[in-house]
């Protein structure tokens, strides 16, 4: 197989969650790029149906749906609805997520479950029951997006997300695990851990000049991340170019963690 081929996604169906903006409307969009068909699925339908757009604008085939990764019935509505519209799901990319800030001293427990709800438990339901399909058919890959702030601490005054930051870590934690239990069906399991980009999050530093220039200075490629720079990442974990890929998570941070 030929390089590019290696890279091509052509025949292939991917689900992103999350996909209606930001992160996930990148990674979305990249791989209809690379050739494949991608249904987007976050809480607000309009963003999903506008994204779906901009994949069919390339040629794909694209679909949209609406769900709460909060919720345990919506998140099996989804999967009932990926069942009866996709003819398979060969990558799915787990990259709806939330996160609440607060004082550590003073984070309310109902954040802390929204938070892990969400970045955590329903990406495993999800995770689990697209992997029953993915048995089935004989493989298929998954994308787990998580955090930098996954691996290390960060000041309240810099970071004030303890559940989000700690979350994170239990995704990086749950991908490894997952690669190990889903390797003997054939699926593969990698992470992608961005750091600085300007998503909505990242709202409160967009808008701060001083704030932004403090992250930036501790990015040794001197920026924040750009709309393209996750869209190479996401298709090489996704196409066979990974084949022998499993079990690692990818931090996407300008060089932040080799400092």
């Amino acid at each position: 197989m030929q390089t590019p081929e290696l890279f091509d996604l052509r025949g292939k169906t991917a689900v992103v969650t999350g996909g209606g903006r930001g992160i996930g409307l990148d990674i979305a969009i990249g791989l209809a790029e690379a050739g494949a068909d991608v249904a987007v699925a976050s809480r607000k339908r309009p963003n999903c149906e506008a994204a779906a757009e901009e994949i069919r604008a390339r040629g794909r085939q694209a679909w949209s749906f609406s769900v709460d990764m909060s919720r345990e019935p919506d998140i099996k509505s989804l999967v009932e609805s990926l069942q009866q519209t996709l003819p398979r799901v060969d990558i799915l990319v787990n990259n709806a997520g939330v996160t609440w800030g607060a004082p550590s001293l003073d984070y309310p427990m109902e954040a802390w479950d929204k938070v892990y709800n969400i970045n955590v438990r329903g990406l495993w339901q999800l995770s689990q029951s697209v992997a029953r399909g993915m048995k089935e058919q004989g493989g298929g890959t998954m994308i787990n997006v998580t955090s930098i702030g996954g691996y290390k601490g960060a000041p309240d005054a810099v970071q004030p997300a303890i559940a989000y930051n700690s979350s994170k870590g239990a995704v990086i934690t749950l991908t490894k695990d997952m690669a190990v239990k889903f390797a003997p069906f054939g699926i593969r399991v990698n992470a992608i851990a961005p750091g600085p980009f300007l998503t909505d999050m990242m709202g409160h530093v967009r808008e701060n000049p001083a704030a932004l220039n403090h992250m930036t200075a501790a990015v040794p490629l001197a920026r924040t991340g750009e709309r393209d720079d996750l869209k190479g990442v996401a298709t090489f974990l996704a196409s066979p170019a990974s084949a022998y890929v499993t079990g690692h998570v990818l931090p996407v941070d300008g060089g932040i963690m080799a400092t």
